[in-house]
């Protein structure tokens, strides 16, 4: 019996311990956001263990810098973050406080996911010089670049090669979940395609400065912002001439972020006899909203059933004569 008692007690510390040295391997990786989180996690599978910075329900421009976060870069292998300085007042403070040399910056350990996006395709790069007077401008341009789903699988590609990079034992599989990922995510695209054909040209009015990614894909245009700067509340006279720019032109659609206060955007649309479209800024911002694929999903859905409900009786029925075509 005694054997028995201490065979079993030997035999459980050595499952504990190899159950403890499985968890060690696995690559442990910090995103600054949740939608980077969600790609690096359909790449990593059981060989990573991801966390994000940022919860979908924040706005990743404003984030304080928490010895908690810290603590998570201290034990990173891997740092994943926006770049574009999306992350510019907090980040480098957090890489500080971590005091691991695996994520500082040149690293291996430090991936920054705007290098996977051709100078070309980052949009609203300023002229000139920056300051203040011009409200939340990027001097790189807009960081916003994962709504226009393109630019997720390059993305998708660019973590892939990292990680691969830092765990060469698991090449093969990190490939093949790489190669799952982007053929949901192509199918998806050619799906939402045709669902939002029917968007190409309609124009639209934004809150702030953040959706022109999904919109230059969708070829929707923009024609205003309820914002009187970036990060800057419209005066009166602002939010009237924008009242009167949406009766002008019949804009049917207002659209502002899930994180952003909705009181003045609302009261535009309504004077306006516009709908008010909120979406998710983020991966799991809202209900719907889960994982990357999700996301865009969602939003494209969104914004094809806010136009769908404002049309017309003969605009409808061209929408369905389009949708029957589609169908041929």
């Amino acid at each position: 019996m005694k054997f028995t008692i201490k065979s079993f007690v030997l035999g459980f510390i050595i499952l504990f311990l190899g159950l403890g040295h499985s968890k060690a391997d696995k690559l442990n990786i910090v995103s600054t956001l949740p939608s980077l989180e969600s790609i690096t996690k359909s790449i990593g599978g059981d060989y990573v263990n991801v966390y994000s910075i940022t919860r979908g329900s924040q706005d990743a421009h404003y984030i304080e810098a928490k010895p908690s976060y810290m603590v998570k870069l201290n034990k990173a292998d891997l740092l994943i973050y926006s770049g574009l300085e999306l992350e510019i007042g907090w980040l480098p403070l957090l890489i500080q406080g971590a005091r691991n040399n695996k994520v500082t910056v040149g690293s291996k350990g430090n991936l920054n996911a705007a290098t996977a996006i051709s100078i070309q395709s980052i949009l609203e790069k300023p002229h000139g010089e920056v300051d203040r007077s011009m409200g939340d401008v990027h001097p790189s341009g807009n960081p916003h670049y994962l709504l226009n789903p393109y630019n997720g699988l390059f993305v998708a590609e660019h973590i892939a090669e990292r990680i691969k990079t830092l765990d060469p034992e698991h090449k093969d599989q990190y490939d093949l979940n790489l190669l799952q990922f982007k053929k949901i995510l192509n199918s998806k695209i050619e799906e939402l395609e045709n669902k939002a054909s029917h968007l190409q040209n309609q124009e639209i009015i934004c809150y702030h400065v953040h959706w022109s990614y999904l919109l230059n894909w969708l070829k929707i245009k923009q024609v205003g912002f309820i914002e009187l700067r970036p990060g800057i509340p419209p005066t009166p006279k602002h939010k009237q001439e924008i009242i009167e720019l949406i009766k002008e032109k019949e804009i049917k659609v207002v659209i502002v972020s899930s994180w952003k206060e909705p009181t003045k955007a609302r009261e535009v649309a309504n004077a306006a006899g516009a709908k008010l479209l909120i979406l998710p800024g983020e991966v799991k911002a809202m209900k719907g909203s889960d994982n990357y694929i999700e996301w865009i999903d969602y939003m494209v859905t969104q914004l094809s059933e806010a136009y769908d409900s404002n049309l017309g009786p003969k605009q409808e029925r061209v929408r369905q004569h389009e949708r029957k075509r589609g169908k041929q």
